[in-house]
């Protein structure tokens, strides 16, 4: 995944070249020579700067390392909840597909002679029938059911069966039906063939020591050849009883996609059996539950990148691998861009975080507070701040997960109260509901009738007036669960349930939910503890989750920047391109081009010069103007740099520069523009106007 992650991403930082597939690379460039020309620093100034090197390298490290653990951690538990939603699937599947095969063998199973012959069994119609399980997995892209299908191939290789997993591309018009059966043979056999033929895997079957069910998936059914599958199937039909073969098929967009696709011979053959996968919104719901809101890692993103996200997920690509991918970048630029994102790693060991300081970053503290100040809470103790930020974190994730648990009466989803919650102008602007007007009014605050923010908060706090007494009973044992381990809200959810307790076995004592209430004699309202739980809600949502972007050092933990996500995700590569070539000192460090500022010298990159020098001219470029000012660059020294020349104590590598013959630098000027070329920024000369290019992207 790494390799997609990164070719896709062309406005990712260049902070973190050895999370690549391959080893890192750095640009080699000549040094000038004015560099040694230059004024010798002091003693006192290149040790500091090399201890500042050295500190930005050892929290580099630290940043890789924390990087790959906490990466490592929500992949794994991205992974074990979409095999836990899929777990009951996958039991009936391979309930069914056992009694299906002991249906098979019941009408009789064929000797070891008759399993050998080179030529199917003649048999009737209904024996010829291939059992074929269809799962519809409700997906826009097949992308997303990969690795499904895989889970599905290992979970019925656990139980005894002979599974192949096959792709729509081994289904293709070009491949046929001989490519087919070849790739199922070399699935099963483990070797490759010359001559396919389904003699040779029932010969591999009666082989077997224990006779199990012979499972052909194949993982997209709607992008196969129509005709290469229908023939398959019928294929495979006529040596059901000598291999007992089952069928499941996955099906992506109708219910109606077999009798579209195959032919009306397939479809007599097959005796199906539906199964259906959760949708997509469901599978989000668990792995934005698992993976933002459980303490797996800490990690969490802001608002607008939350936003970004959900919308990119729902109307852009609609696949959770571009949701994984999305979240994978959001952390690695949290990484690359803070710090002390580090400390991350740190955030939910079991002990407690002075132990962590003191045994893993004491010797670092002079590091860590100087970064420390460019943070929200400048001058505020660290290690305070670090156990405050836990604790604010644990407010906020138990009030999320109680509004969720009312938001699912009205279907409300998970990751659209995830962007409710994190929204930090609602919280500065006060817009929070009222505790006495929300009772008197018998309604929500007004001032949220009319208003778009948190919507859906509105819509799950409105649905605990309307539950009946056995849901907000649960509703309230569902909100103590989640309550563990945070007092404040865990004590007043218990109280409330104790007075309701008391309630129903007492029908002379009514006690409104607070501390300073006493028994009342009004009449009895059959919705008033519904009032009082949303007293409750409101409460929590008034004093108990603050927006994280308001936590002291959020940075660590929260990533906000949605430009350079977005940049990564929809990429602008041609921009990137002429950023990156303009730039080229931001990315180089070099002294040589960092003391001439925009200057450009011969050390720069050839494709940098051409770039730049071709700032110059207007849509169309004149080769020849344009070539002797690239001439100029690499020939003719910096004035400064010439005068100082007769002074110069290594003059050979300036003479080695000035000596350029002719032929070598049209050489590199032609290679320049030729890459120019083939990233799209100009095109080359035409017969009409040889002597001219046209520039094809201006800057943005």
């Amino acid at each position: 995944m790494k390799s997609e992650l990164f070719s896709m991403s062309p406005g990712l930082p260049p902070l973190l070249p050895c999370l690549r597939d391959g080893p890192a690379f750095f640009v080699l460039h000549r040094g000038s020579s004015s560099s040694s020309l230059s004024r010798p620093k002091s003693k006192r100034k290149l040790n500091e700067e090399a201890v500042n090197e050295f500190d930005d390298r050892y929290l580099y490290n630290l940043r890789i390392s924390a990087f790959h653990y906490v990466w490592s951690n929500i992949d794994t538990t991205i992974k074990g909840v979409l095999k836990e939603i899929n777990l009951s699937i996958f039991n009936e599947v391979s309930s069914w597909v056992h009694q299906s095969f002991k249906a098979v063998r019941s009408c009789g199973e064929p000797g070891y002679a008759e399993t050998t012959h080179p030529y199917p069994i003649a048999l009737d119609a209904l024996s010829k029938q291939i059992y074929t399980g269809l799962v519809y997995t409700k997906n826009m892209e097949f992308v997303d059911d990969q690795l499904t299908f895989e889970e599905l191939g290992n979970h019925l290789k656990s139980g005894g069966c002979h599974v192949a997993n096959m792709s729509s591309l081994d289904f293709s018009a070009k491949n046929g039906i001989g490519g087919c059966l070849s790739c199922l043979l070399r699935k099963f056999l483990k070797v490759a063939l010359d001559d396919a033929d389904m003699s040779i895997l029932a010969s591999w079957y009666c082989g077997q020591r224990e006779s199990t069910p012979v499972v052909i998936i194949i993982e997209d059914m709607e992008r196969c050849c129509a005709s290469v599958l229908s023939n398959f199937i019928l294929m495979l039909s006529k040596w059901v009883v000598k291999i007992p073969v089952i069928v499941v098929m996955g099906v992506t967009t109708t219910l109606y996609s077999p009798e579209n696709l195959l032919s009306s011979n397939a479809l007599l053959c097959l005796r199906t059996c539906k199964f259906v996968l959760g949708s997509p919104a469901q599978r989000m719901d668990a792995i934005a539950e698992a993976v933002l809101l459980r303490p797996c890692s800490r990690f969490n993103v802001g608002h607008k990148v939350a936003v970004f996200m959900k919308d990119y997920f729902s109307k852009h690509d609609g696949t959770l691998t571009s949701f994984i991918r999305s979240l994978k970048i959001s952390c690695m630029l949290l990484f690359s861009s803070e710090p002390l994102s580090f400390l991350l790693k740190d955030l939910d060991a079991e002990d407690d975080f002075q132990e962590i300081w003191e045994e893993k970053h004491a010797f670092i503290q002079d590091i860590m507070l100087k970064h420390s100040s460019q943070l929200s809470c400048r001058g505020e103790n660290l290690i305070h701040a670090i156990g405050e930020l836990k604790r604010l974190h644990q407010r906020w994730i138990t009030v999320v997960k109680c509004l969720h648990e009312a938001g699912k009466h009205q279907n409300v989803q998970l990751l659209d109260l995830y962007c409710d919650a994190l929204d930090p102008d609602v919280h500065k602007s006060g817009t929070f509901y009222k505790h006495g007007r929300s009772l008197r009014n018998g309604c929500l605050s007004s001032q949220y009738d009319d208003s778009p923010q948190r919507p859906y908060i509105f819509k799950a706090v409105n649905k605990v007036r309307d539950l009946s007494p056995a849901a907000l009973s649960e509703l309230l044992n569902n909100w103590e669960r989640h309550a563990d381990g945070v007092c404040e809200i865990g004590d007043k959810v218990k109280e409330l349930q104790v007075m309701m307790t008391a309630e129903s076995k007492s029908s002379g004592s009514d006690l409104m939910y607070d501390s300073s209430s006493q028994k009342s004699d009004a009449p009895k309202d059959p919705k008033l503890w519904n009032s009082k739980a949303v007293v409750l809600i409101e409460w929590m949502l008034r004093d108990q989750m603050k927006p994280i972007e308001s936590f002291p050092f959020h940075e660590i933990l929260c990533f906000k920047i949605v430009d350079k996500l977005q940049t990564a995700l929809l990429g602008d590569p041609r921009r990137r391109i002429q950023a990156d070539l303009l730039e080229l000192q931001k990315y180089l460090h070099c002294n040589c081009c960092s003391t001439r500022g925009s200057r450009l010298l011969p050390s720069l990159h050839d494709t940098s010069i051409t770039y730049v020098l071709a700032q110059e001219h207007g849509d169309v470029i004149n080769v020849h103007d344009w070539f002797q000012s690239f001439k100029a660059i690499l020939v003719t020294p910096p004035t400064k740099a010439r005068s100082k020349s007769k002074h110069s104590s290594t003059p050979k590598k300036k003479k080695d520069i000035n000596n350029l013959g002719e032929a070598a630098i049209q050489a590199r000027f032609c290679k320049a523009v030729s890459e120019l070329q083939v990233t799209g920024l100009l095109r080359m000369p035409t017969k009409r106007r040889p002597d001219f290019v046209q520039r094809v992207a201006f800057v943005l």
